[in-house]
């Protein structure tokens, strides 16, 4: 049994925090790149360009990439040989308490209703799996209103099948237009219930940009929905072109014999996500 100190978690979960906000992932990165080097349309490739030059920025000055800098989600991997020091949820907390305050990330968590702001961006939203060994995995995605709020979920009837599927996912992505800071990345879950299939897309938003799904089927799926995407013209930030996605990625699970849930979650140009092992 490996002990492991609430210190050390908020420790990795502050650093995470503020590298999240101000280097993005080499994969992200490399999309975005290729994506300028194939855009059609003038201002389209002048925009990417631009949002290259913001990444490389943020890097070099240890600024936000974004001013939104996002509600804080996890998912934590906890090895089953691994004895936690006190409350892992307390633990994570203070790291983005952390995080935010010393990073001088803006703070944009608030109550639901009264809409009164927390002050220092927490709770956090975590998940949290059990595997097997001795260590703890933490992945942070701050996620950003713009494209979450055009995120989507709908119930299907399973005779609409792929089909079905589809559609919603093109509408979904069409409806956004450009609000969602384009070009994006859509995360698609497909199957288990209403709240699996939220948590499929967001997952799927973790996986490197564009790499191939294992699943064949799932891939020929992927590079459809991204043809099909990019042919709305929506373009970088909205503003026309031929690269709306960088990427579809999908993650299924089995279902119910009577429903077919499929959740479409947009994450933006800016596709944060960082991860360390404790």
């Amino acid at each position: 049994m490996r002990k492991v100190s609430a210190e050390e978690i908020t420790k990795t979960v502050r650093a995470l925090c503020i590298s999240a906000a101000c280097d993005l992932e080499p994969d992200v990165v490399a999309a975005v790149k290729a994506a300028a080097g194939r855009e059609e349309s003038p201002l389209g490739k002048e925009v990417l360009e631009q949002i290259i030059n913001n990444f490389e920025i943020a890097e070099r000055e240890r600024l936000p990439m974004c001013q939104d800098t996002g509600i804080a989600v996890f998912f934590i991997e906890v090895g089953r040989e691994v004895q936690l020091g006190s409350s892992l949820e307390d633990a994570v907390n203070e790291g983005v308490r952390q995080g935010y305050k010393d990073g001088y990330l803006r703070k944009s968590v608030c109550h639901p209703l009264k809409r009164t702001n927390t002050g220092d961006n927490t709770p956090a939203i975590i998940h949290t799996t059990i595997v097997e060994g001795d260590n703890v995995k933490i992945k942070i995605a701050p996620k950003g209103a713009g494209s979450e709020n055009m995120s989507r979920l709908k119930m299907l009837k399973p005779a609409e099948g792929v089909e079905g599927i589809k559609s919603f996912v093109i509408e979904t992505v069409s409806v956004g237009g450009g609000n969602p800071c384009p070009p994006i990345v859509v995360g698609v879950g497909v199957g288990g219930s209403f709240d699996k299939s939220a948590l499929l897309a967001k997952k799927a938003l973790l996986r490197p940009v564009g790499t191939p799904n294992p699943d064949n089927d799932l891939n020929t799926l992927e590079k459809e929905l991204l043809d099909s995407i990019n042919a709305l013209g929506i373009g970088p930030m909205g503003f026309g072109g031929t690269t709306t996605a960088l990427a579809v990625h999908i993650e299924i699970y089995p279902c119910h014999i009577a429903s077919l849930p499929v959740a479409v979650n947009i994450q933006c140009h800016a596709d944060r996500h960082k991860e360390a092992v404790i």
